[in-house]
């Protein structure tokens, strides 16, 4: 089973695609020629346009006569654009308030609010990472959803929960380490940080999880979050590998007894060895020293004295030599 790693870029190796190839910076108001799909910043292509009717990318026509037709503004890139790069949108609306302001003379009633720089990053729910975002925590109850919400159960919801102000290039490892501490839940217990019922990755920022699912700024932040035991493996050794080490044990004597010096008689016994034990038919774990069901698995009447067997052995031996 492969596991998808996550791994985080830098925007420099984003900007081949978020960059206007005739002025160098990064796409204000992106315009897309139809043709070839080729972006361009709306200035930089229309000023382009008025001496030539080809991308000046790929050499594609754009149009015969008038090439202005086929380029679409393109809102999805701009907005992609303004999100990834920091403080891009803030600047820019600054930039334009400032231009109207010092050319009064200038009619920009029939333009949009973005475009006299009237927008404010929440209306474009632009969000930056040193920006304050206000979020409520409160704990998952999975069986009171099941059941539903009463009038009872909403006002234990509102008085559970809790508000936090915090920046948001804060992650989600670090909202969980908060709350482990101002709970003090042990270390034998996994926190986990929701939103609606969807349990958030450790490195989801609060800017990530508002643009994931589209945080609309119309109240706190929703999160939630629930307290599970931590599970962990248990190392088991099953019956088979009871028997195998039983069979490796007899090897092992085995292999003691064809080592032995010749003057001292094999015995060929049929009673078992001391250091062999009868294996249980179920199975062995390995993390359970206590004896089950408080007995053990041999008795003490059924030990042998392994010198005394030796010891006949050897003398019946020398009697029938004699």
């Amino acid at each position: 089973m492969t596991m998808h790693r996550t791994t985080r870029i830098k925007i420099t190796e984003l900007n081949p695609h978020l960059m206007c190839v005739l002025c160098g910076g990064y796409f204000i108001d992106a315009t897309t020629i139809i043709e070839c799909l080729h972006s361009f910043c709306k200035m930089c292509i229309v000023r382009y346009l008025e001496t030539s009717k080809y991308c000046p990318i790929c050499d594609v026509q754009v149009h015969k006569t008038k090439p202005l037709l086929n380029i679409r503004s393109d809102k999805t890139l701009q907005d992609i654009v303004y999100k990834l790069v920091p403080g891009l949108f803030k600047n820019e609306m600054k930039r334009r308030r400032d231009f109207y302001a010092e050319h009064p003379s200038v009619d920009a009633a029939n333009g949009s609010n973005e475009d006299r720089g009237e927008v404010a990053d929440e209306d474009k729910r632009i969000i930056t990472d040193d920006e304050i975002i206000s979020l409520s925590i409160e704990f998952f109850d999975h069986r009171a959803q099941q059941q539903g919400c009463t009038e009872e159960r909403q006002k234990e919801e509102v008085n559970n929960k809790r508000y936090l102000q915090c920046p948001a290039a804060m992650t989600v490892m670090h909202l969980r380490k908060f709350l482990r501490s101002k709970m003090d839940i042990p270390p034998t217990y996994q926190i986990e940080v929701m939103y609606e019922d969807e349990p958030l990755k450790d490195y989801y920022t609060l800017m990530d999880i508002a643009y994931i699912y589209t945080w609309r700024r119309n109240g706190p932040l929703p999160l939630k979050y629930r307290v599970r035991p931590s599970c962990k493996k248990m190392k088991i050794t099953h019956p088979q590998e009871g028997l195998n080490n039983a069979n490796r044990s007899e090897s092992d004597s085995a292999s003691d007894k064809a080592c032995s010096p010749a003057g001292v008689p094999s015995t060929s016994s049929p009673l078992p060895s001391p250091s062999t034990l009868v294996q249980p038919s179920q199975p062995h774990f390995t993390h359970i020293s206590s004896p089950i069901n408080g007995t053990t698995m041999t008795s003490p009447n059924r030990q042998f004295n392994f010198s005394k067997v030796r010891k006949s052995a050897l003398n019946g031996s020398s009697t029938s030599s004699g």
